[in-house]
């Protein structure tokens, strides 16, 4: 039996333009509304698999504010089957603060009759671009950690962990427990039934507090890139621009005399 622990992050919806708060601390997310990003989506998915097929139960966990609960309730919805809240400001928790904080709520779990053998973690953070949890995470633990990777697979007590690699596709399989931080693309996350956001609602939520004071994050700021330069060309109007328009035609390879 594995009952993996499958860790989300509640971040802005990329999808509308992007904002950061006045401090450059973070990303303000009061127009474009919240998300789990499609990484943690796809490593959900694949906690929820190898649960049904090792016949456990995965675990979602999250660290962030009172709202965070939403992220947990999406996961539940789609079949993880026991949440955890550290209830904490996300901005003012470092990748090293995380990592600790799911360490010990690993410890505590393992301690309480439900050990956490595989951890799934999405391959970066999706606001501040953070890919350090998932590393500083095994570090903690002294766990083995495959990082980028698309499908993963237990079997046997080993895990078997594939994606694309610099040179061609890539397999790793290492021993149980570990560490692995999931890319997008691998699985297709399942969309949630309407029964199952109704017994998501009423499923309960492990509540705790950080077990030490964070570091902080140690950054400066966050600096969105420039825009795209862009420019048009008016080729003419009416019907004076047909010649121009078939020019651009040919040049584009959409038409040839």
């Amino acid at each position: 039996m594995v009952n993996p622990l499958v860790c989300v992050k509640r971040v802005v919806d990329s999808s509308s333009e992007v904002v950061l708060t006045e401090d450059g601390q973070g990303v303000d997310g009061r127009f474009a509304g919240f998300t789990t990003s499609a990484h943690e989506e796809c490593a959900v998915e694949l906690a929820v698999r190898i649960a049904a097929d090792q016949g456990g139960g995965a675990t979602v966990v999250t660290l962030g504010d009172a709202d965070a609960v939403e992220q947990l309730r999406s996961a539940l919805a789609v079949g993880c089957t026991a949440a955890t809240h550290v209830l904490a400001d996300a901005q003012a928790f470092g990748p090293a603060d995380v990592a600790r904080e799911l360490a010990v709520v690993v410890r505590d779990h393992e301690a309480a009759g439900t050990p956490h053998e595989l951890v799934l973690l999405g391959n970066d953070a999706a606001d501040s671009g953070d890919h350090q949890v998932g590393i500083r995470l095994a570090h903690e633990l002294g766990w083995p950690v495959v990082n980028g990777v698309s499908t993963v697979s237990v079997a046997d007590g080993v895990v078997t962990a594939s994606g694309a690699g610099p040179v061609g596709h890539e397999t790793y399989r290492v021993p149980l427990p570990a560490v692995v931080t999931v890319l997008e693309g691998g699985v297709e996350p399942r969309y949630p039934t309407v029964p199952g956001r109704m017994k998501a609602k009423k499923a309960p939520v492990e509540e705790r507090q950080p077990a030490a004071e964070p570091a902080g994050p140690s950054r400066v700021r966050l600096v969105l890139p420039p825009p795209s330069p862009s420019t048009v060309e008016v080729l003419g109007e009416g019907a004076a621009a047909a010649p121009a328009v078939v020019d651009l035609f040919e040049r584009l390879g959409v038409l040839a005399r």
